[in-house]
């Protein structure tokens, strides 16, 4: 069986960052960053990826910061604007592996409600032979369990792939650890450079 690839989306082929849509609500850097550390954070917006609604996600959040409510709610509906656009380097990469023949699959940490966007202004998407999106299974990356669903859809495909066929692409350490620990090869995305000399050095060739 030939590598299948397993890429990661966010900081691997899309440039999505709340800091984005902020720069423009909150002017001052220092509140900005404290906003994002504290308010809508990472461990907050986690849940989402892990299938909590948008709906209960900002009233959670209003709720515990009333005089941030509009900059709260802000996030989902502008959150088109956290999402600049696709990084070419993570893009090349993804086309060079896709014309040299390699399977290509999805597995993102991503709200079910938000990824939509994703599928409708990005077709490149639709090339891809599977996606499995965290908020519609209520499982995140570093769970064993994501990753068992997506070798089983994989196998839907390539019946005969076996757990060191599957190298996943992450920009997380941790969630490429995750990889490695169900037995797939897991690959720290720092750049694309540096992934695609990975590849190489794991015999890829494209």
């Amino acid at each position: 069986m030939s590598a299948i690839i397993v890429f990661d989306f966010g900081g691997v082929l899309f440039d999505w960052n709340p800091d984005y849509l902020y720069q423009k609500l909150i002017p001052d850097a220092e509140e900005r960053a404290w906003f994002l550390q504290h308010v809508c954070n990472g461990a907050w917006n986690i849940e989402q990826d892990r299938g909590r609604s948008v709906a209960e996600a900002i009233a959670v959040k209003s709720a515990e910061f009333p005089h941030y409510a509009e900059l709260i709610d802000a996030f989902y509906t502008r959150w088109p604007e956290t999402l600049r656009g696709l990084l070419p380097d993570g893009m090349a990469l993804y086309e060079a592996l896709k014309t040299a023949g390699y399977p290509i699959f999805g597995l993102t940490n991503w709200s079910a409600e938000t990824f939509p966007y994703a599928w409708e202004h990005y077709p490149f998407l639709h090339e891809i032979t599977d996606i499995v999106v965290s908020g519609h299974e209520s499982i995140i990356k570093p769970d064993p369990a994501i990753y068992h669903l997506m070798y089983q859809r994989i196998r839907q495909h390539h019946p005969d792939a076996k757990p060191e066929d599957l190298i996943f692409i992450d920009d997380s350490a941790i969630n490429a650890q995750g990889a490695r620990n169900v037995g797939w090869q897991g690959i720290h995305h720092t750049s694309a450079q540096s992934t695609a000399s990975l590849l190489r050095e794991k015999g890829l060739q494209f």
